[in-house]
C-alpha cells in the first residue's frame, strides 16, 4: 500500500514528461523541413552531436540494449539514471528530426524505465531499503502509454515481458494515470500527430462526429459589411433600410464598432423619433465575437440573447457580421464538402513563412505577387488605394507543389519570395502603409488565395491580370475564374498596359481614363477606387461613358450625370458624362479608349453578368485585349442576403 502514491506519481511524471517527448518530436521535424539542407547533411550533423555526447558519456551509454538490463538490475545510481533519461530524451529529439527511417518505441521503453528507476530511487531514499525494479519496469509502461496512449497494450507488452502478476495493479495505476494527465495536457497519440501533420486525417468522416465543431466564427461570418455611420439621423436609417435587403446593420465611428441597429428595433421606435441621432436609439454595446470564438459560443449568444445578427470584431474594429442566414449556409456547404470523396477534397496550402506589422488599419488589401516585371505597379496601386482608405497591406506569395506532395512536407526555396517582399517593404516604407507578408505552399493557387482572405479578413483583393485566356471554358482563367466566383470580399484585377503606358505614374501630360457604366454595384465600387488610383497620375481627365442600343429611341442619361457629377466632387475636378450609341459594347468602350488615347479604361462587372458576357463574346476580355493601356476589372464584394 506503500507503494501506491509513488506508482501515481510516476504516472503523473509519464504523463507530463510523455507529452513534452511528443511535442519535441513534432517540433523537431517541422524545424528540419525549413532547413534546406539535404537528409544526408541532417543525418551527418545529427551523427556528429550524437558521437561527441556518447563519447564524452560513461561507457554505459555505448551499449543500448546492456543500458536496459543495467537499468532493470538495478546496477546504476540516480546520477546516472538521470544522465540516461536526459541524454535519451535530447538525442531522440534530434535523431528522429532528421526524417531519417527509425522509431521511437525503443527509446520511450528507455525513458520509462530511466524515469521509473528514478522514482524507484527517491521512494528508496525517503522511505527505505525497496527494490526499484518494479517501478522501472512501471515506468517503462506508463512513458510509452504517455507517447502512444495505449495503457492496454504499454500493460500487455510488459507482463509479456516480466510473466509477473505482481507487476498488473502497478502497471495500471501507473499506466492509466499517465493516460489521464497526457490526455488532459494533449489530445492524441504521437503517431496520430505524425499522421496529421503528413495530411493524414484519422477521423471517420462516416461516423456521428459534429462535422461542425471545428468551426470558428471567421470561417462563417459575412467580411463585406454594410454599416451605418453614428451621426445618421434615424430618418436618414429608415431610408436606408428601405433600399438594402437586409435586417440589421452595424453603427460605427471610425471604423470602430459604437453599436447596432435592426429592423425590428426601428419599428419599435416609430415615425415620431425621424429627427433623432442614431446615436441616441441605437444599440449600445452590442454583443460581439472575436473571429477565433468557437461556432458553439455563436450559436448560444444568439439564442441567450435572441439576436439574429451577431458582429465580429478584433478589438473595437469591426471585421465582419454574422446572421442566422450565414449559419444555414454554412451547414450547407459542410454537407456539401462532406459528399465529396476524400481524395477529390483538395489539401490545404501549408504557411512556410510570415511576418506581421502592426494592424492599425481599418481593414487590410491582399496582394498576391508572382510575376516580378509586375510587382512594382501593383504595388504602387495597393499602396495609393490602402493610404486613402486607411488599409493594411498583406503581400502573399504561393509556390505551388505536385499533387503526390503534401504541401505541409514539401522543400521550397524562398529565395524568389524574399527578394519580392523586400521590394514590397520599400514601397510600404515610402508610402508608410503596415505591411504583411507570408509565403504559401499549395496544390491549387487559387484555393491558398481564398484560405489567406477567409484567415486573414481581406477586404480588398488587388492582383495582376493577363487580360486573355487559352483555357477552353474558362472566361479569365483557372485561378481568376475561381476568385471572382468565390472571393467574398472586393476584387480587382489589373491589366498593365505596355509601355510608355504601364501603369498610371505622374506624366507631363493628362493622361485620360474612361470608365464605362452599366449601374449596379461594381461601378460604385470602381468610383470609390478612382481617388486613390488619381494620386498615381497627373490630375487625369475622367470620362463616364454609358453604352445605349441604337434601337432604343430614348434613354435616361440622369444616373450617368449624376455620377459624373458625384466623382466631380470627389476629385475636385471636370468629369464628363459620355452616352454612347452602339451595338457592341466592348466595340464601343475600344473605339473611345483609342480617340481618346486613353492611360486606363476600368470596368465594373458583376458575377453574373461576367458568365452572360461570356456567351456574347466576353465584353472584359474583348476591352483587355484589344486595348494597349492599362485595363482595371472591378467586382465588388459578395454579400449574402440576411
Amino acid at each position: 500500500a506503500v507503494d501506491i502514491p509513488f506508482y501515481f506519481l510516476l504516472g503523473i511524471l509519464a504523463g507530463g514528461l510523455g507529452v513534452l517527448f511528443n511535442q519535441g518530436v513534432l517540433s523537431s521535424l517541422a524545424l528540419n523541413r525549413r532547413w534546406k539542407w539535404s537528409m544526408a547533411w541532417r543525418m551527418g550533423m545529427v551523427g556528429l552531436v550524437s558521437g561527441l555526447m556518447i563519447a564524452f558519456a560513461p561507457p554505459i551509454f555505448r551499449n543500448n540494449a546492456g543500458l536496459r538490463d543495467f537499468l532493470i538490475t538495478e546496477e546504476v545510481g540516480i546520477q546516472q539514471t538521470s544522465l540516461v533519461f536526459l541524454a535519451h530524451f535530447s538525442l531522440t529529439l534530434l535523431v528522429y528530426g532528421t526524417g531519417a527511417p527509425g522509431g521511437v518505441f525503443a527509446p520511450a521503453l528507455v525513458l520509462g524505465l530511466a524515469l521509473g528507476y528514478w522514482v524507484g530511487g527517491i521512494k528508496t531514499l525517503l522511505i527505505g531499503a525497496a527494490s526499484t525494479t518494479p517501478y522501472a519496469l512501471v515506468g517503462m509502461g506508463a512513458f510509452f502509454t504517455a507517447v502512444a496512449r495505449v495503457p492496454v497494450t504499454a500493460i500487455v507488452i510488459v507482463f509479456e515481458l516480466t510473466g509477473n502478476f505482481s507487476l498488473v495493479l502497478p502497471l495500471m495505476i501507473g499506466s492509466v494515470t499517465a493516460y489521464g494527465v497526457a490526455e488532459t495536457l494533449k489530445t492524441g497519440s504521437l503517431y496520430q500527430h505524425l499522421l496529421e501533420a503528413s495530411g493524414i486525417p484519422l477521423r471517420d468522416e462516416d461516423n456521428s462526429y459534429d462535422f461542425l465543431s471545428n468551426l470558428r466564427a471567421g470561417d462563417v461570418m459575412q467580411r463585406q459589411v454594410e454599416t451605418l455611420e453614428a451621426g445618421m439621423t434615424v430618418e436618414e436609417t429608415f431610408q436606408f433600410f428601405s433600399g438594402s435587403l437586409h435586417h440589421g446593420f452595424p453603427v460605427v465611428d471610425e471604423g470602430q464598432l459604437v453599436g447596432l441597429v435592426t429592423e425590428t428595433h426601428l419599428a419599435e421606435l416609430g415615425r415620431a423619433s425621424n429627427d433623432l441621432p442614431l446615436q441616441e436609439v441605437m444599440t449600445m454595446r452590442p454583443v460581439t465575437v472575436q473571429p477565433y470564438s468557437p461556432l458553439s459560443d455563436v450559436l448560444y449568444l444568439m439564442d441567450r440573447y435572441q439576436i439574429s445578427h451577431l458582429p465580429v470584431t478584433e478589438g473595437r474594429r469591426l471585421v465582419g457580421i454574422i446572421t442566422r442566414s450565414d449559419l444555414i449556409h454554412a451547414t450547407a456547404d459542410r454537407l456539401s464538402a462532406r459528399q465529396l470523396p476524400r481524395e477529390q477534397q483538395p489539401e490545404p496550402s501549408y504557411v512556410v513563412y510570415q511576418h506581421r506589422a502592426p494592424a492599425t488599419g481599418n481593414g487590410r488589401l491582399l496582394v498576391p505577387l508572382a510575376n516580378p516585371e509586375t510587382v512594382k505597379a501593383l504595388l504602387q496601386m495597393a499602396a495609393a488605394i490602402a493610404q486613402e482608405r486607411r488599409l493594411e497591406i498583406e503581400c502573399l506569395h504561393i509556390v505551388t507543389v505536385p499533387q503526390h506532395l503534401s504541401p505541409a512536407q514539401a522543400d521550397a526555396d524562398l529565395q524568389e519570395s524574399l527578394q519580392l517582399f523586400e521590394e514590397a517593404r520599400a514601397i510600404a516604407r515610402a508610402w508608410e502603409i503596415p505591411l504583411h507578408v507570408q509565403i504559401r505552399i499549395a496544390h491549387d493557387a487559387a484555393l491558398a488565395v481564398l484560405e489567406t482572405i477567409n484567415e486573414r479578413h481581406i477586404n480588398l483583393l488587388l492582383m495582376g491580370w493577363k487580360g486573355s485566356t487559352s483555357t477552353p471554358g474558362r472566361i479569365f482563367g483557372d485561378v481568376v475564374d475561381r476568385l471572382i466566383h468565390e472571393a467574398s470580399c472586393d476584387v480587382m484585377l489589373v491589366k498593365l498596359g505596355t509601355p510608355p503606358h504601364a501603369y498610371p505614374l505622374p506624366s507631363a501630360m493628362s493622361p485620360t481614363w474612361i470608365i464605362p457604366m452599366a449601374g449596379g454595384p461594381n461601378v460604385k465600387l470602381a468610383l470609390r477606387l478612382l481617388p486613390a488610383l488619381n494620386l498615381l497620375a497627373n490630375s487625369p481627365e475622367m470620362m463616364l461613358c454609358q453604352v445605349y442600343p441604337p434601337e432604343q429611341e430614348t434613354f435616361d442619361i440622369t444616373p450617368l450625370e449624376e455620377a459624373a457629377n458625384r466623382l466631380k466632387t470627389t476629385l475636385s475636378k471636370e468629369v464628363t458624362a459620355i452616352p454612347i450609341r452602339s451595338h457592341s459594347v466592348s466595340e464601343a468602350v475600344l473605339r473611345l479608349a483609342e480617340e481618346e488615347n486613353s492611360e486606363l479604361v476600368m470596368i465594373g462587372a458583376s458575377r453574373e453578368s461576367l458568365l452572360k458576357q461570356a456567351l456574347n463574346g466576353n465584353i472584359p476580355e474583348a476591352i483587355a485585349s484589344g486595348l494597349q493601356c492599362t485595363v482595371i476589372l472591378v467586382r465588388s464584394a459578395l454579400i449574402v442576403d440576411s
